[in-house]
């Protein structure tokens, strides 16, 4: 089971097409993108990925881009 950062950075993927493609569009490996799917998305590529998908910010590191702004 995806956990809800999961299911954003998933959703990411699915709008640019895939692991692959998104790794590209970041410039790390499609593996990277692997990881994060089991981890979490580094924060440093949260704001890039948010700006190529349109997936939020507060999606996908909520714990650094809580949805009050506190």
């Amino acid at each position: 089971m995806l956990s809800g950062m999961s299911k954003a950075l998933q959703q990411a993927i699915e709008r640019v097409g895939g692991q692959r493609e998104l790794g590209r569009r970041l410039g790390v490996s499609y593996q990277a993108i692997q990881t994060w799917l089991q981890s979490q998305v580094p924060a440093e590529r949260v704001l890039t990925i948010e700006r190529l998908t349109g997936v939020s910010r507060h999606a996908l590191r909520p714990d650094i881009y809580p949805r009050d702004g506190k």
